[in-house]
């Protein structure tokens, strides 16, 4: 199971969003990409990919120039109600136990993008943060960001006297910077760095400790109403939509069938005939990836035409102009200069 496998609510977008918002950024720089509008974020019924929510997030880490605690700052925003059924479920069950039991059962319904798990290690508890597969800013600020939002919704289930004993993290996650930040008040204990893993612990004995708004017809119905929605959202997701995601997300590394089918768990013969049963090829979803990417690109100053086109696995600058070209008109020179140019400026 992977981030990726489902669509998810347009929450998380909408906090990122307001954070940029209060920070004097502009909702077409934060939404850039990413096919959103703003409008979307005021519908409770609005689903997303979860490469939308990536899109969001460069953007915003991009504008803020990776502001250091980013990560931390956004999780802290994550209370039990920005969760929907899952939320409800979750306050409502017996124990502590029972509560983080059922989260990591419905986690797609989360905004996670590690994976979350719980392991006893002696007498602490610990919930365990493994990195997604992306870039190392992108990985930084959903590690930082899971853990805080997972300490939010503890200390909100079980009481604010938790306390956590244990918070590491790995070298390449949570390196101590310039810029403080209040560890303990959020966390109980101050961090340490350089661990074998990203992890959270409590004292095994909180982990029978009844809720106090523990209500088991409450808890069973929100179970029920997240299966049947992390079902439809699954469904929802088909193989052209998730090859497509992967693409998006790192498309240097996945230019052929082989490698994507690998991914998907798939041989390449199924994944051609899924692709077909959604009226695609992977020939059309690479060239629209590559049409979606040309865009994005040429947004960035620092890379020429020529680098565009070697990124996007053109063997030279006149094939990917000519391509271009077929796409939007006019050469991509004249799209970065006339059109880009002008809504910079305005």
């Amino acid at each position: 199971m992977s981030y990726s496998d489902y669509m998810r609510s347009v929450g998380s977008v909408r906090l990122a969003v307001d954070f940029g918002l209060e920070h004097g950024l502009a909702p077409s720089k934060l939404l850039h990409g990413s096919g959103l509008v703003l409008a979307q974020l005021d519908d409770p019924a609005a689903e997303i990919s979860a490469e939308q929510e990536l899109k969001v997030t460069g953007n915003l880490l991009r504008l803020l120039k990776n502001e250091e605690h980013l990560g931390l700052r956004l999780g802290l925003r994550y209370h039990f109600s920005s969760y929907g059924f899952w939320g409800y479920g979750v306050i409502s069950s017996a124990t502590i136990k029972d509560a983080i039991e059922m989260a990591l059962r419905l986690l797609p319904l989360t905004y996670a993008f590690t994976m979350i798990s719980l392991e006893v290690e002696g007498r602490l508890s610990v919930l365990r943060f493994a990195e997604p597969d992306l870039e190392p800013h992108l990985k930084r600020f959903f590690v930082t960001r899971d853990m805080a939002a997972a300490a939010v919704l503890v200390r909100e289930i079980a009481g604010s006297d938790l306390t956590f004993s244990r918070l590491t993290f790995r070298s390449a996650i949570g390196q101590p910077g310039s810029a403080p930040f209040d560890f303990k008040a959020i966390f109980g204990s101050e961090p340490r760095y350089d661990a074998p893993s990203n992890s959270l612990g409590f004292s095994r004995r909180l982990l029978s400790r009844p809720l106090p708004h523990a209500n088991p017809l409450t808890a069973s119905m929100c179970e029920q109403m997240c299966n049947q929605i992390m079902e439809q959202r699954r469904c929802q997701l088909g193989s052209a939509m998730l090859v497509r995601q992967r693409l998006l997300m790192r498309f240097e590394q996945y230019p052929n069938i082989a490698t994507m089918a690998r991914l998907t768990n798939m041989s390449e013969r199924s994944l051609k005939r899924r692709l077909m049963e959604d009226g695609t090829s992977f020939r059309k979803l690479v060239m629209e990836v590559r049409r979606q990417k040309a865009i994005e690109l040429l947004h960035d100053d620092s890379l020429t035409v020529a680098e565009i086109a070697a990124k996007l696995g053109f063997s030279d600058p006149s094939s990917f102009s000519q391509a271009f070209k077929r796409w939007h008109g006019v050469a991509p020179v004249l799209y970065r200069r006339q059109v880009i140019g002008r809504n910079s400026e305005t």
